[in-house]
């Protein structure tokens, strides 16, 4: 996975748990697409300052991954349960009796909803 994606999900999962400044420049950062020159001027400080915010912040979201490995879970049940609809699907399309595929039809309602 791209840094720059797993850091924005990484910032989802636990940006609550950072100081406001570094959830906002990091959100600013990956998620807005502002440069740290745009961040800098925006808030009346040097862009190495900014800089070290968002490096501070990247740091303390990969220690809380490693920690509580939220993301990981969740990327791992999200495979699973694709994994799941795709069997449904193949199970619906060889067999036509029609009472199975209601039941594999409600299931996979269920799961898309998990998704």
């Amino acid at each position: 996975m791209e840094e720059k994606v797993k850091i924005s999900m990484l910032c989802e999962f636990y940006g609550t748990l950072l100081t406001k400044k570094q959830y906002e420049f990091i959100n600013d950062y990956y998620n807005n697409d502002l440069s740290l020159s745009e961040i800098a001027e925006n808030n009346g400080i040097t862009r190495q300052a900014v800089r070290d915010i968002i490096k501070k912040g990247e740091k303390k979201l990969f220690e809380y991954e490693e920690k509580l490995m939220f993301m990981k879970r969740t990327l791992n049940q999200e495979k699973k349960i694709e994994k799941a609809l795709s069997e449904l699907t193949k199970i619906q399309k060889e067999y036509s009796d029609k009472q199975i595929a209601n039941v594999l039809e409600d299931i996979k309602k269920e799961l898309n909803c998990l998704v």
